[in-house]
C-alpha cells in the first residue's frame, strides 16, 4: 500500500498528536507516535535536525537539552542521542516568541495518518468485563442475634 501523504500533512498530524499528548491522561502511545514519525521523517530526509535547545522543563532540576527538528512548516523537540551533542550546534535558550502555525486537524485523523505512516498501533487494553470487579456483599445477619452497642444494652 502506497502512503501518499505530503510532508506538510504528516507534520500537521505530528503537531496535533503532540498538542493532545500534553494534556491526555494516557499519553504514552501519542508520544510514541510522535517520536516514531519524526525518526522516520529524519531517516527519509523529509525532516532535518536543526540544533540543540536547553529544555524548558529539565528533569531533576539539572540542565537538559533537546533536539530541534524542522518538519514541513513545523518545529518539534525530541530527546537527543549521544551523537547529536557532537554534530549539532547548541542554539541556547528556547525562543519563546516563535509559535508553530495553527492546525485544524482532529486527533483521530492525525492518529490514523501517523499510524499508517509508522505502522505503530495502540496496544489493546483489557475490557472492563474481563477485569475482576469487587461487588458489595452484605454480611450475613443472624435473625436471632442483634449486635449490642455496649455491655449494658
Amino acid at each position: 500500500m502506497a502512503f501518499d501523504k505530503t510532508d506538510s500533512d504528516i507534520a500537521q498530524a505530528i503537531f496535533t498528536v503532540n498538542r493532545h499528548a500534553k494534556t491526555a491522561p494516557d499519553n504514552q502511545y501519542l508520544y510514541a507516535l510522535k517520536k516514531e514519525a519524526l525518526v522516520l521523517m529524519i531517516t527519509q530526509k523529509r525532516a532535518e535536525k536543526i540544533g540543540l535547545h536547553f529544555s524548558k522543563n529539565p528533569r531533576k532540576s539539572q540542565q537538559q537539552s533537546s533536539v530541534l527538528v524542522k518538519c514541513g512548516n513545523y518545529y518539534f523537540h525530541m530527546l537527543p542521542k549521544k551523537e547529536d551533542f557532537e554534530c549539532l550546534e547548541h542554539l541556547g535558550q528556547l525562543d519563546e516568541t516563535y509559535r508553530n502555525p495553527p492546525s485544524r486537524m482532529n486527533l483521530k485523523t492525525a492518529k490514523d495518518i501517523l499510524s499508517n505512516f509508522t505502522g505503530l498501533r495502540p496496544q489493546k487494553k483489557e475490557t472492563a468485563a474481563s477485569q475482576s470487579t469487587k461487588s458489595y456483599k452484605p454480611r450475613p445477619v443472624d435473625r436471632f442475634y442483634t449486635p449490642k452497642k455496649s455491655y449494658f444494652d
